[in-house]
C-alpha cells in the first residue's frame, strides 16, 4: 500500500514547486507585503508563480506596489526557485542516469564519465549552492558600484542583491519601473547583468566541466570539453551574437536610430535577456513586429540544460536541427562534431519541440478567447502577436511583455499562471511525473503509409 503512494522524483519536484508558490501566495496576501490595499488572491498566486518560476512577468510594479518585506519575500522565492530549478533539475538528470536505460544515462556519460554515486550527488548540491552564492555575491558588489553614483549607499546596496539574484536566477524582476532602460548605455552595469545571465543560462553541468577542463589544464593535463558542454557555448554564442544583430538591424530605422554606445548595449543586452531573463533596457511595445517574432523564437530556444532559464533548451533545438538537415540530406544518423547521437535523444528532443509547439498554439488561441472581452473587431486581431509573445514569454520562463500583463482579465491571469508553472517545470517531466513506470514492449507488423 505505501508503495502504491510513493512519490517518484518528478512528482516531488512538481510538488516542491507547488508548496513555494502557496507558501509566497499567503505571505504575499499579507498586509505587510503591499503598499496601499491588499493584493488579491490570483494577483498573487500569479506575482508567486512568477517569482518561484523565475518569469518575471508582473501586474503590479515590484518596487512600488510592494512593501521591502513584500519585495524580500519576492526575492527569497527567486532564490529558492533558482536554486532549487538548478538543484533538482541536475539532481534528477542524475537519478535518472542511475536507475533507467541508455537513454537516460547518456547526459551524465556525457559530463562525468562515470556513473554518479549518492555521494556525488551530495557533492554536487553542495557545489551548487557554494557557486551561486559566490556568483551572486560578486555580482552584487560590481552592480553597487555602478548604482552607488545614483542611488544613497543603503539603497544601492540592497538595489545591488535584489538585481544580482534576479539576473543569475534569470528571474527578471526589477524594483525599477523600467527595468534597466535608464542604466542602457552604462557599460559596468550592462555587462555584469549580461554575465550573470549567461552564466546562470549555461547549466551547471557546463560550468563544472569547464572548471575540471581548467583546473585539469592548470596542471598541465589534457581534457577535453564534453559533447554536451561544447553544444550549449557554441549555440549561446551564435544566439547572443546573431540576436544583437538582427535586433539591431530590424530597429535601426526606429528605437535604435544610430550607431553609438548606447544602441550597441541595447542591442546586445536584449540579445541575452531575450532567451532566458527578461530585463529591459529598451521599451517592448515599442519594438517592430519583426524584432517581436524574432525575440519569440530566442525565448523558445531558451537556455541550456541544468540551468536557471527556461526554453527548450540550446541542446534540443541543436539535436532537432542537425535531425531536419539528416533527414533532407538522407542521412542515416544525426552526427554531431563526429558523434553520434542516440535515436532515443533524438526521440526526446523532437517530442520536447512538438509539445512546447502545441502548448503555445493551443494557450495563444485560449488567452485570444479570453481576453476577446476586452478588445473587439480589429483591434483584437492585432493583439494576436502580442499574446503570442505573452505565452511565449511565460512558457518559456523569459518575463517580457509588450505591456499585455496588467491588461489581463482575471481568467487570463490563472492561464498565464498555469502556462509558467509547466513551462517552469518542462514538459519532459510533467509528463514522465504523471506517466506509468514499467514499461510495454509488444511488437506490431511494420506497414508504410504515405506522406508529405
Amino acid at each position: 500500500m505505501n508503495k502504491k503512494f510513493k512519490l517518484s522524483s518528478p512528482q516531488i519536484i512538481l510538488l516542491s514547486f507547488l508548496i513555494v508558490i502557496l507558501i509566497g501566495t499567503v505571505l504575499l496576501l499579507l498586509p505587510f507585503s503591499t503598499t496601499g490595499e491588499n493584493i488579491n488572491f490570483i494577483d498573487a498566486l500569479f506575482t508567486a508563480t512568477s517569482a518561484t518560476c523565475v518569469t518575471g512577468l508582473i501586474v503590479h510594479n515590484t518596487g512600488t506596489y510592494f512593501t521591502r518585506i513584500g519585495q524580500m519575500i519576492i526575492l527569497l522565492m527567486m532564490q529558492v526557485g533558482g536554486l532549487g530549478i538548478m538543484t533538482f533539475s541536475s539532481i534528477f538528470l542524475i537519478l535518472l542516469k542511475q536507475r533507467i536505460s541508455i537513454k537516460d544515462r547518456l547526459i551524465l556519460q556525457e559530463n562525468f564519465g562515470q556513473k554518479t554515486s549518492q555521494k556525488q550527488i551530495s557533492v554536487l548540491i553542495r557545489n551548487i549552492v557554494i557557486f551561486t552564492i559566490i556568483t551572486e555575491t560578486v555580482g552584487a558588489l560590481l552592480l553597487y558600484l555602478g548604482f552607488r553614483k545614483d542611488l544613497p549607499p543603503s539603497e544601492a546596496l540592497y538595489s545591488s542583491i535584489f538585481h544580482s539574484i534576479s539576473a543569475f536566477c534569470n528571474a527578471g524582476f526589477s524594483i525599477y519601473q523600467n527595468s534597466f532602460s535608464k542604466y542602457v548605455d552604462n557599460p559596468l552595469i550592462n555587462f555584469t547583468v549580461i554575465s550573470l545571465i549567461i552564466i546562470g543560462g549555461l547549466g551547471f553541468f557546463v560550468l563544472t566541466d569547464l572548471q575540471i577542463k581548467f583546473f585539469r589544464k592548470f596542471k598541465r593535463k589534457n581534457v577535453f570539453l564534453t559533447l554536451h558542454t561544447k553544444i550549449v557555448l557554441t549555440t549561446s554564442l551564435i544566439l547572443i551574437i546573431v540576436g544583437a544583430l538582427l535586433i539591431y538591424l530590424f530597429e535601426c530605422t526606429n528605437i535604435l536610430a544610430g550607431f553609438n554606445l548606447r544602441t550597441l548595449f541595447a542591442s546586445l543586452f536584449q540579445s541575452v535577456t531575450t532567451r532566458t531573463a527578461g530585463f529591459n533596457t529598451i521599451d517592448i511595445g515599442k519594438l517592430q513586429g519583426t524584432t517581436l517574432f524574432l525575440m519569440i523564437i530566442l525565448m523558445f530556444i531558451g537556455a541550456s540544460p541544468g540551468s536557471t532559464g527556461g526554453g527548450i533548451k540550446t541542446t534540443t533545438f541543436v539535436v532537432v536541427l542537425y535531425y531536419f538537415f539528416s533527414v533532407i540530406t538522407n542521412k542515416q544518423r544525426v552526427v554531431i562534431r563526429k558523434r553520434t547521437i542516440p535515436r532515443e535523444v533524438i526521440s526526446k528532443s523532437i517530442v520536447i519541440f512538438f509539445i512546447s509547439c502545441s502548448i503555445l498554439i493551443f494557450f495563444t488561441m485560449l488567452l485570444q478567447l479570453f481576453q476577446s472581452s476586452a478588445y473587439s473587431g480589429a483591434v483584437a486581431k492585432n493583439k494576436f502577436l502580442e499574446y503570442l509573445f505573452e505565452v511565449t514569454s511565460a512558457f518559456c520562463t523569459v518575463g517580457l511583455s509588450t505591456g499585455v500583463t496588467p491588461n489581463l482579465t482575471s481568467l487570463s491571469r490563472l492561464l498565464i499562471t498555469v502556462l509558467m508553472y509547466i513551462g517552469r517545470l518542462g514538459p519532459l517531466t510533467i509528463a514522465v511525473a504523471f506517466t506509468q513506470k514499467e514499461r510495454i514492449n509488444i511488437e506490431y507488423p511494420d506497414e508504410n503509409i504515405l506522406i508529405g
